[in-house]
């Protein structure tokens, strides 16, 4: 066999991975190969691969291990959409895509490269964990991969998308990353998984249960993305890039505009003028950005809050909102959380902020207060007084208390803050503060009831509406609803050469 056979030769073999028999393993789990899922991902032709004839080294608690090349995992860089991308995408087909030391390594490989060059790092995971044969070295591996996401944490953005198994010490490199995406029935993450739960415990847990997509997606807000299948899962990945940028020294991409009649009539009606009455936040969303522009980001997760990208004449802004048709939306520990992790994202990446606001308050009860309502909502109010990007307030109808304060207030950096005309801007809804301030004249009262409605409505004129707060210049603006899409237009084009001094230190203590 000459030098180029015997070249093509290794190639063939590390292209089959696993194996036949092993490949049409995954498909029959309706899973697709790593190699597979990589031509969906990149650009046609655009992919590099890495590292493809590296093999595992054949020690520790046997010494007769099969040998594959690439050692479980295809790494490499390339192209989405045009733009630099650095991926590596582990193949279960090779000893259930467990992690060892030289799988380690490519992996850290092309995140130092990603690193120095400045482009995001996508990984697609489907292991089966450390490879036990090698015992510290591979958790050493982890570790290394660890240290890095951390140290690129804010520098470049970290994708990471979960399809296949992802346990014990492995969920830790995704969950700090920035985004995580799941498949529905065929993937889990979880620390420790359905058998020592029961020995442990005593729970009956099946892994769709204890740690699958649905699972992570709406009870514990570790997935931002349930997907239904592979497919939909890298159509995710590549519309949540188009919104973002290469890294934190870059802007997001700019998609053509042209600019038409921005008035946005809807809005004037969406707002119920019955101030306990639900509406649909999401509507106020669509009327505001551009046509089909709106990609929500932890959709089953806190539903009281919204967060997600959208563009504004072409421009990519976050979006953090109350979502009234669900708790009213008030804040709550899950809310607040999915709320700062945004906005810090947002903010890490060059990305103008929209807040949204229709909030009566935090959500009151022993539960919140006993899991930390109180350090879990200072970390919203941390994450947008930290944010130096554009930022931008809307009140379309509540700001009641201290939430008034933590949604984006002026007090705490906001650059422009608008209100609609029925927007009530006060500590607590009319109600409850005549209930606090009159309790012994409506308890003396012939007729309570009178009394009481007599003064709910003297404090809902004085009180409940925005001109107080623009007096004091709390508001910049109160707007038509119908022009609100106009004025963000004109305010972001004139915040977008912001710059903010921040005081000189290492970082801040965000209360964790």
């Amino acid at each position: 066999m000459d030098k180029i056979e015997e070249l093509q030769s290794k190639i063939s073999e590390a292209m089959l991975g696993g194996g036949e028999v092993r490949i049409a393993s995954q498909h029959k789990k309706g899973k697709l190969t790593a190699r597979e899922r990589l031509q969906l991902l990149m650009d046609e032709g655009s992919f590099e691969e890495l590292d493809m004839l590296v093999t595992n080294r054949n020690r520790g608690l046997t010494t007769d291990q099969e040998q594959f090349l690439g050692d479980g995992v295809v790494t490499g860089y390339g192209t989405i959409n045009g733009r630099l991308t650095y991926v590596f995408s582990q193949d279960f087909t090779v000893y259930g895509g467990s992690l060892s030391e030289p799988h380690a390594r490519k992996i850290c490989k092309i995140m130092d490269l990603a690193m120095e060059n400045g482009a995001p790092v996508i990984g697609l995971n489907d292991s089966g964990g450390a490879r036990i044969q090698e015992g510290v070295v591979s958790l050493g591996g982890y570790a290394d991969i660890f240290y890095r996401n951390t140290r690129a944490s804010g520098v470049i953005p970290q994708i990471s998308a979960i399809m296949g198994p992802c346990a014990g010490g492995a969920v830790y490199s995704p969950a700090i990353t920035d985004f995580i995406m799941m498949v529905e029935q065929t993937s889990y993450m979880f620390v420790t998984g359905p058998n020592v739960v029961k020995t442990v415990t005593h729970e009956e847990v099946t892994s769709e249960e204890l740690g699958g997509a649905q699972t992570h997606a709406s009870k514990s807000g570790v997935t931002h993305f349930a997907c239904s299948n592979e497919i939909e899962c890298i159509q995710y990945i590549k519309q949540l890039l188009s919104y973002i940028p290469q890294n934190c020294e870059d802007t997001a991409p700019v998609y053509p505009y042209t600019p038409g009649d921005e008035v946005r009539e809807v809005l004037n009606t969406l707002i119920p003028a019955n101030p306990n009455q639900p509406y649909d936040m999401k509507e106020v969303i669509e009327a505001l950005v551009d046509k089909d522009s709106f990609f929500e980001v932890h959709k089953n997760f806190a539903e009281n809050m919204i967060v997600g990208f959208a563009r504004i004449a072409g421009r990519s802004i976050g979006i953090v909102a109350n979502q009234p048709a669900h708790l009213a939306g008030v804040l709550d520990i899950h809310a607040s959380v999915k709320g700062a992790r945004f906005t810090r994202f947002c903010d890490a990446f060059n990305i103008p902020l929209l807040v949204l606001v229709d909030v009566p308050g935090f959500l009151p009860g022993t539960d919140q207060e006993w899991n930390g309502i109180i350090t879990n909502g200072a970390k919203l109010l941390f994450a947008l007084s930290e944010a130096t990007v554009p930022k931008l307030t809307v009140t379309t109808r509540k700001a009641y208390g201290g939430a008034y304060c933590v949604m984006n207030s002026k007090h705490i950096g906001a650059d422009l803050n608008y209100a609609f005309p029925q927007a009530e801007i006060a500590v607590m809804g009319a109600k409850g503060a005549v209930e606090i301030i009159y309790k012994k004249e409506i308890d003396n009262a012939p007729d309570p009831e009178a009394r009481m409605n007599e003064l709910v409505a003297d404090y809902t004129e004085k009180f409940a509406n925005p001109y107080l707060a623009a007096e004091k210049g709390y508001i910049d603006e109160v707007i038509k609803p119908d022009q609100t899409r106009i004025k963000l237009i004109k305010a972001y084009k004139m915040l977008e050469n912001k710059v903010v001094s921040m005081p000189r230190k290492k970082h801040g203590n965000i209360p964790l």
